[in-house]
């Protein structure tokens, strides 16, 4: 599809004013809100396979932000007011079908703006990203380089939040002095296996073993887990695995007696975990991502608005799926809308430039535009982040860390560790 782009003459600014173009063209200038005066916006993210956890729960939680802003009046631009309207595609976390999906959603669907996962499916997507100039944003920054000036990581910036989560754990638990951890080896397991590195040194927390690096296909992981708890470590790290390896992980270190502490990039569906092992067993596993119900999320530093609402509707619509992503989509929708509001325009350069101007409203609290030394580009929004606890089993925030204060004190070594992996920007380019 974009050979025939490039064949049919349109350049880069052409095809930018022909999407624009067919993007206010559903809206007359100066009309109210109206059926037809539509925005779209592209979803392309995984919503089957094993990566559905972190693409699906996202497109639920847009939906609900889409009927609160349509109901709210829509989105105002200067030439009147748009219903927002999202069109997803399922990339099946696959480059090829991300390619395929993202020349779909802006050639055939017209959108404005798409929203991805990133990881894997980014490179698919970049050659369609640099001939468009479409305004993508990805979960992870480690998508990031010079060479995606169109791409922006404005809500999670995965995995450099975990080193959050390590620090709480030093300070409040200091008894604990040696670590393992394992991965899955793919785009996301490795930037987070140099994060946590660097966390866990930087913390004083001796590793007993090299990271284990397991292949994506594994589905029995008796072994995994036997060899992690051999060394009898006092913390077993999990890791960004993917919940459909999280779950087996903690189930087996609950059958072969493992007692001491874990932690997660993540804890998705972790009431089903509960169910497998014991609350007891479960009790004060820490991750990085909270309930929206946690009194924690109501102060004045919160950019998300009424998050307590937001998760209970989720969960009346969608019980038992609440999870990671639930939120950053629409949280990602609050900050472009905003931009768009402030340029009076949908285009994504109008938007793509007054979102970065200046601090941004990120839902953890105001943030800045920041990544250059690790990402080569300011293009991950990056300020503090929740350090969450289950307890009782629920889980609950216990502190709002900065992220930016300790890569002041420790950034080098995160970038020895990133180096050591080949996560730098310039080695994964």
């Amino acid at each position: 599809m974009i050979s025939k782009i490039v064949k049919s003459g349109l350049t880069r600014r052409t095809f930018l004013k022909s999407t624009a173009v067919t993007a206010m063209s559903a809206g007359l200038p100066g009309a109210s809100l109206a059926a037809g005066n539509t925005i779209r916006i592209g979803f392309l993210a995984p919503l089957t396979g094993a990566v559905a956890a972190w693409g699906k729960p996202g497109l639920d939680g847009c939906q609900i932000w889409a009927e609160r802003v349509n109901a709210a009046g829509g989105i105002k631009l200067s030439d009147g007011s748009y219903s927002v309207e999202f069109v997803s595609y399922d990339n099946e976390y696959d480059p090829a079908k991300a390619r395929t999906g993202a020349t779909k959603l802006i050639r055939e669907d017209g959108v404005s703006f798409i929203m991805m996962l990133g990881g894997d499916t980014w490179p698919g997507v970049q050659p369609v990203a640099d001939k468009t100039g479409m305004l993508f944003s990805t979960l992870l920054p480690s998508d990031l380089s010079p060479d995606t000036n169109t791409l922006i990581a404005p809500a999670e910036v995965h995995p450099i939040y975990n080193v959050t989560g390590v620090e709480w754990l030093a300070e409040n638990k200091p008894e604990l002095k040696t670590a393992v951890m394992c991965a899955q080896d793919d785009a996301l397991g490795l930037p987070s296996v140099a994060t946590y590195l660097a966390a866990f040194e930087a913390a004083g927390i001796e590793m007993l073993d090299a990271p284990l690096l397991f292949d994506p296909a594994t589905t029995d992981f008796a072994p995994v887990v036997t060899r992690l708890i051999s060394k009898d470590p006092d913390i077993v790290c999990l890791d960004t695995c993917y919940s459909d390896y999280v779950h087996p992980i903690a189930e087996q270190l609950f059958q072969q007696g493992f007692k001491g502490q874990i932690i997660s990039c993540t804890a998705d569906f972790y009431d089903q975990m509960i169910a497998k092992t014991s609350e007891e067993f479960m009790e004060g596993f820490v991750f990085q991502f909270p309930d929206f119900d946690d009194p924690a999320l109501n102060g004045d530093n919160i950019n998300f608005t009424d998050p307590n609402g937001f998760y209970a509707e989720f969960n009346r619509r969608h019980p038992g799926q609440w999870g990671a992503v639930s939120w950053e989509y629409a949280s990602i929708m609050d900050l472009w809308k905003a931009a768009a509001e402030k340029a009076g325009s949908a285009s994504p350069d109008a938007v793509a430039a007054a979102m970065k101007e200046g601090k941004g409203k990120h839902a953890f609290g105001d943030a800045d535009w920041w990544g250059t030394e690790l990402f080569g580009i300011d293009n991950a929004l990056v300020g503090d982040w929740p350090v969450v606890a289950i307890e009782g089993g629920k889980a609950r925030i216990k502190d709002f860390r900065s992220i930016p204060d300790w890569y002041a004190r420790h950034g080098d070594l995160l970038v020895k560790h990133m180096k050591a992996y080949d996560q730098m920007w310039d080695q994964r380019s």
